[in-house]
């Protein structure tokens, strides 16, 4: 006797060897025995061999129609052998019982398994439903491999192209775009970016870079929906200064200026003024909630991204021949640069030059400031006055070192050539007289205005160091890089929102009202978690497109040998730029200089592979 049964959701047949109540040894067709439940037996026969029986059994199932066989279930549930004398006729052979089975249990879609042999008919608009989705998956599989053809031919499909750079950056993996995209890199055994990169989706690689970072950071875009507009407030007292600002040329957003004036007792005066964008800008209003969302301007060679709204910015940045509203800092300083008294006031300010480093680097430098034989320049008497004043102030903190080599800094600027972007990478020395005359004053004003927050025990943010990294935090306490007894940051509110936070605080403190801002507010703490996440997220993509400019200045000037200087074991910095990366050299000592031959310049991956020339 053979039977017909199932196993693990498949259909086999054996001859019965030994059979119990509950359970049959069994042996299939390559002679080997083994033991099924007897439950599981559907069918039984004889005189046909196990071979013939499946082949017959899997010939009559395809030729079953399906959906005849659908309507002639009913709604109720049904066991399979009924269904084949309905289909089949009276007394069905064993092998028709077993190809309606077959066909059955093949046929998710149109019945619904009920337990073992038994079955149910799926209501119509379900099926219809199944077939309706069983035809769509079979034109997105034709859709797919026309895709995939395209791909692997080094074409990009057109409907490709409007979702390139969600493909790139923040891929939906159920899209059959995506499916198609990773089954074309799979099947030319490369990564789904370099096949991307291949057929030409990522035709500026530093695009690319910034598109990836936007999708993450800036997911609505980079650019500002319309706002209420903005105003400075009109019965503020006039300034009796004449002030000036220094900043980069790209600079649009000035947050600073100075002045300078003798007093009547001969001492000076020196005014510290920061743009005051709180002034106009009303707690929830759409201009707020944009510098509590965006937290801080976005830097990058070339390019940036602004944490106000142009016509804000426009407002109340400190723009040469205006009178902007500013808060203002004054010092009254004795002839030794001794700092003997300050005071901070609300109020309108002329603005008479915005001097840029390019007008000031040729003539106030390391080599002129200070000098009897120094060019005449605009503003040299107040200029040369407040470096004296810096470097005064330095030495108080502790960090005056005339032996220490000064540090470079670069900046990058891109150009538009012949319709070509080529970068210029311009050291500068850090530390030098210009950087030193603004570095210092602000020092100055925000460890300043630190403390007049701590002692009017007002709540603001601070930056503190003390032995180990320098953070955020709500609680006064000393810097120690900086060697201050309190430090706060203040002097940035156009750029960042933890200045403008604390400009919000110095206004009320000064102008005896409630602060926004209480101690231990939970909103602060939340302001503060926000604003390290984005500022070190702003801080990687700056590094990131800095790395890229890099390697682009060196594919456009052709290098094939560069100059670096040894930080520890072979990671080394190029000469000329602030490029730092693993070298293909030995281990060799700090300091070493090392001549590299440049092997690889890799855009995409930012990587430059190198190999050592001579030592």
């Amino acid at each position: 006797m053979n039977v017909f049964f199932e196993e693990d959701g498949n259909f086999k047949v054996a001859t019965i060897k030994e059979e119990q109540a509950a359970s049959l040894m069994l042996e299939d067709t390559r002679g080997k025995r083994f033991k099924v439940k007897a439950a599981n037996v559907l069918l039984r026969f004889e005189r046909i061999s196990l071979d013939d029986f499946l082949k017959a059994a899997q010939a009559a199932a395809d030729e079953i129609d399906i959906d005849f066989l659908w309507e002639c279930c009913g709604a109720d549930e049904f066991a399979f052998n009924a269904i084949a004398t309905e289909y089949f006729g009276a007394n069905p052979s064993v092998q028709q019982q077993a190809a309606a089975l077959i066909r059955l249990h093949g046929a998710p879609m149109y019945f619904y398994r009920k337990g073992r042999g038994h079955y149910k008919a799926a209501p119509e608009e379900n099926l219809k439903a199944a077939l309706a989705g069983l035809e769509k998956k079979k034109k997105e599989a034709e859709q797919m491999a026309i895709w995939q053809a395209e791909l692997q031919a080094g074409a990009l499909p057109e409907s490709f192209i409007p979702l390139a750079s969600k493909l790139l950056h923040r891929p939906d993996k159920n899209t059959i775009e995506w499916k198609t995209l990773a089954a074309a890199a799979d099947a030319m055994q490369t990564s789904t970016l370099r096949l991307m990169e291949k057929i030409g989706a990522i035709p500026d690689v530093a695009d690319y870079l910034l598109d990836g970072f936007l999708a993450e950071s800036f997911p609505k875009g980079r650019g500002f929906a319309p706002t209420e507009p903005v105003t400075c407030p009109s019965d503020l007292p006039l300034a009796d200064v004449r002030a000036f600002s220094i900043d980069d040329s790209t600079t649009t957003e000035i947050d600073d200026a100075f002045s300078l004036k003798r007093l009547p007792n001969g001492n000076w005066q020196v005014g510290i003024h920061i743009a005051a964008p709180a002034l106009g800008i009303a707690a929830g209003s759409d201009v707020d909630k944009i510098i509590l969302d965006r937290l801080s301007t976005v830097y990058m060679p070339g390019d940036k991204i602004t944490m106000l709204p142009n016509d804000v910015v426009e407002v109340f940045t400190l723009k040469e021949g205006q009178t902007c509203p500013a808060l203002s800092m004054y010092l009254e300083l004795s002839l030794g640069f001794d700092v003997l008294s300050h005071r901070s006031i609300v109020e309108m300010v002329p603005i008479a030059a915005n001097l840029r480093h390019e007008q000031l680097e040729p003539v106030f430098n390391e080599n002129t400031a200070g000098k009897a034989d120094a060019p005449d320049f605009p503003w040299k008497e107040e200029i040369t006055f407040l470096w004296h004043f810096a470097g005064a102030l330095e030495g108080r903190r502790g960090k005056a070192d005339p032996t220490a080599p000064l540090k470079i800094d670069y900046s990058f600027y891109i150009d538009q050539i012949d319709g070509e972007k080529r970068v210029r990478i311009v050291p500068r020395k850090r530390g030098a007289p210009m950087d030193k005359l603004v570095a210092e004053l602000m020092i100055l004003a925000n460890s300043t205005w630190g403390k007049d927050l701590m002692q009017g025990q007002v709540a603001g943010i601070y930056r503190g160091q003390n032995g180990g990294r320098v953070r955020l935090t709500t609680q006064a306490g000393p810097h120690i890089g900086l060697g201050v007894e309190c430090y706060s940051w203040a002097s940035s509110p156009l750029r960042r929102a933890v200045d403008y936070v604390n400009q919000l605080q110095l206004l009320a403190l000064f102008g005896n009202s409630k602060p926004r801002f209480q101690k231990n507010d939970a909103e602060l703490y939340s302001i503060i978690g926000s604003f390290d996440t984005a500022y070190a997220a702003y801080a990687e993509l700056q590094d990131k497109m800095e790395r890229y400019w890099c390697l682009r200045y060196l594919q456009q000037e052709k290098k094939r040998e560069i100059t670096a200087v040894v930080i520890k074991e072979n990671l080394v910095r190029v000469d000329g730029m602030p490029l730092v990366m693993r070298a293909g050299i030995p281990e060799l000592p700090a300091g070493t200089t090392v001549s590299l031959q440049v092997m690889k310049i890799d855009l995409l991956e930012l990587v430059l592979e190198t190999r050592m020339a001579t030592i």
